[in-house]
């Protein structure tokens, strides 16, 4: 927004270009603030004129009040040393002088001490002129994109004052070489959030997944969502990210590597009360009960129950019953389809 009021006299940027810290986004055109200019300047000068008119008034003040008091000096010294040679009314007129030359003296420095005030005065109001005047020109705060361009050449511009003006703007930055992304973590998973915690995010408009951490986080729930608010930057500098994007974020809560796991499929229950269904080596089906652990969206670690090699039945499992004789097929399914699942 614009500091000052005034006309717009040019705008070399447009919507979607990409400035500079410090590069011009606009020029206004205000035709009082050349008067005030003009005026600060001339009163400056004038400032200046009387300073020199005051010192040169202190120069004759000095001047006559050395002559006064030197005559003064002379005479006193004579009736001093011959009483009655001069009369007295004479030395009274003399002293006289030289006390009037003394205060014209006093009055001349006080002259040039506010015409001094004076000047630092006027070369305040030069300042601060040249500061507002300086306003005409609205340069880019930081390096962004120009997302939105409220203004054409010609149109008057009000001063921002505040946040709450209803003046008009005259661009929309965007700051988009870093981006937040701010994703809602459920209550389940808030024990495990802690700076630097690595996620990955995946942006399906362009079809790329890009690592990140997390940056901070709210330390409270949402009491609605039951969710925290997390926080990951992104840095976005070639611009292919747009701000208002969706994403799916992977975070990565507890990893354990090489342990025993099976496709959620072939779990019934959760926890403690957990099973799934074996088959021995004569095809007959065995309910064994299994501790589960931590769990991805496909696959479960087993902690106990189960053993490296066992046949286990993925799929319909509510028609089976311990006992019965089946002839099992390998299911064609990766045996670990997520990295971080383990093996």
């Amino acid at each position: 927004m614009a500091k000052v009021s005034g006309y717009l006299k040019s705008i070399p940027v447009d919507i979607g270009d990409r400035v500079r810290e410090g590069q011009l986004l606009a020029t206004l055109e205000i035709p009082e603030m050349d008067n005030d200019r003009t005026r600060a300047i001339a009163e400056v000068q004038a400032a200046d004129a009387d300073i020199m008119t005051a010192q040169q008034e202190l120069r004759q003040a000095n001047a006559a009040h050395e002559l006064a008091h030197l005559s003064y000096t002379r005479i006193n010294d004579v009736n001093t040393k011959e009483p009655g040679l001069v009369p007295a009314q004479e030395v009274d007129v003399i002293h006289s002088r030289d006390l009037e030359a003394e205060a014209r003296l006093g009055a001349a420095q006080s002259k040039l001490q506010a015409s001094q005030q004076h000047k630092d005065m006027a070369l305040a109001a030069q300042a601060r002129t040249e500061t507002l005047y300086k306003y005409a020109r609205i340069t880019a705060p930081f390096d962004a994109v120009v997302t939105k361009r409220y203004a054409n050449v010609g149109s008057m511009i009000q001063a921002g004052t505040a946040s709450q003006t209803q003046a008009m703007p005259v661009v929309r930055l965007s700051q988009n070489s870093l981006l937040r992304l701010i994703l809602p973590v459920p209550e389940s998973a808030v024990p495990f959030i802690h700076d630097g915690a690595s996620v990955r995010i995946n942006v399906r408009t362009l079809g790329k997944t890009i690592a990140g951490r997390v940056i901070r986080f709210s330390k409270s729930l949402d009491m609605s969502t039951r969710t925290m608010i997390t926080e990951v930057d992104v840095s976005n500098p070639d611009l292919v990210l747009v701000p208002g994007m969706y994403a799916d974020v992977v975070l990565d809560t507890r990893a354990h590597a090489n342990v025993l796991n099976v496709p959620i499929d072939a779990i019934q229950g959760n926890g403690d009360a957990a099973h799934v269904f074996v088959v021995d080596s004569s095809g007959v089906i065995h309910q064994a009960s299994i501790k589960t652990g931590i769990q991805t969206p496909l696959r479960a670690e087993v902690v106990t129950g189960l053993n490296e090699g066992d046949t286990v039945i993925v799929g319909r499992l509510s028609a089976l019953q311990d006992g019965q004789h089946v002839q099992p097929k390998v299911a064609s399914f990766e045996t670990n389809p997520d990295p971080k699942a383990g093996s």
